[in-house]
């Protein structure tokens, strides 16, 4: 991970673009794996998830630098790091793997699209089509039905989904990737533990949920983060948002084959959907008009 402002290298973006895939598909999945059996509570998964990253982060930190990162505090960005870890920990312990994905994901690119929009960027008619279509996936995913995800746990993803938006969009153009996602962590921690403390007389973990808490914290999410924010210095807006396609396909893969999911009729329609939509949306993106003289 180099902290040059420049952009990295197009292989070195590919490689980082493909290894931060692999950590947010592979989050699910550890997350998922330790809280269906019961081996952790989701408070005290996101709390050991958040000072784990911290902790990791620092030290890479500390071994690159000798010292503390050269970039101020974000508050506002600790805070979305924050509510997605919290959300995200509470949406999954009754979604499965595959569709939890596939909701965060679809929260997410509607979140920066909208956001691009309250900016004065405008869709031509394809693009306002594919918004729609994905809209629709994502309705039809958590219609009432056998097949159909909790409802409780769709919301919390969607306001997973919003805030790793908001987060994301906060961090493009970081000069120095490490340094920012070591700060976001570091400043997210005391959130994180006051978020356990009202769990603390129920809470439980043993010691394989804390160990998958503490993979997701300091190696899918610390490091991925930070693999994703320099990935994102050689990323365009449109080929970021393409990419992030991948997603949802992984983590369902990864259910399938290691937490024994079942692919639904209803997620593949719905992942066809939603993810043909942003897709469209994607190919058909405006740029906001330049400001008149």
């Amino acid at each position: 991970m180099r902290d040059a402002a420049a952009s990295p290298r197009p292989l070195v973006t590919l490689a980082f673009t493909a290894a931060a895939m692999l950590a947010f598909a592979a989050n699910s999945l550890l997350c998922r794996l330790a809280l269906q059996q019961g081996g952790i509570d989701p408070a005290s998964f996101g709390a050991v998830r958040v000072v784990a990253g911290a902790l990791a982060l620092a030290l890479i930190v500390r071994m690159r630098r000798g010292g503390r990162p050269a970039v101020p505090s974000d508050w506002w960005s600790a805070a979305m790091l924050f509510a997605y870890v919290a959300f995200f920990s509470f949406a999954y312990v009754s979604l499965p793997a595959g569709s939890g994905a596939l909701v965060l994901f679809g929260a997410v690119q509607l979140t920066m699209f909208g956001v691009g929009l309250h900016r004065g960027e405008r869709f031509p008619l394809p693009g306002w089509i594919g918004l729609a279509i994905a809209g629709a996936g994502l309705v039809y995913l958590v219609l009432p039905g056998v097949a159909a995800p909790p409802l409780a746990g769709t919301l919390l993803m969607v306001a997973a989904g919003a805030a790793w938006g908001v987060y994301s969009l906060r961090g493009r153009g970081a000069a120095d990737p490490l340094g920012v996602t070591a700060v976001n962590f570091l400043c997210a921690t005391p959130f994180a533990l006051v978020l356990w403390l009202p769990f603390a007389g129920v809470a439980r973990a043993d010691g394989r949920g804390i160990l998958l808490a503490v993979v997701s914290g300091a190696l899918t999410s610390g490091v991925g983060y930070a693999l994703w924010y320099t990935a994102l210095r050689g990323l365009t807006a449109m080929r970021a948002a393409t990419v992030q396609l991948s997603v949802p396909p992984l983590a369902a893969l990864g259910a399938v084959l290691w937490l024994g999911e079942a692919v639904t009729l209803r997620l593949l329609v719905a992942s066809i959907a939603i993810l043909g939509g942003i897709a469209l949306v994607l190919r058909h993106r405006a740029v906001a008009p330049a400001p008149k003289p």
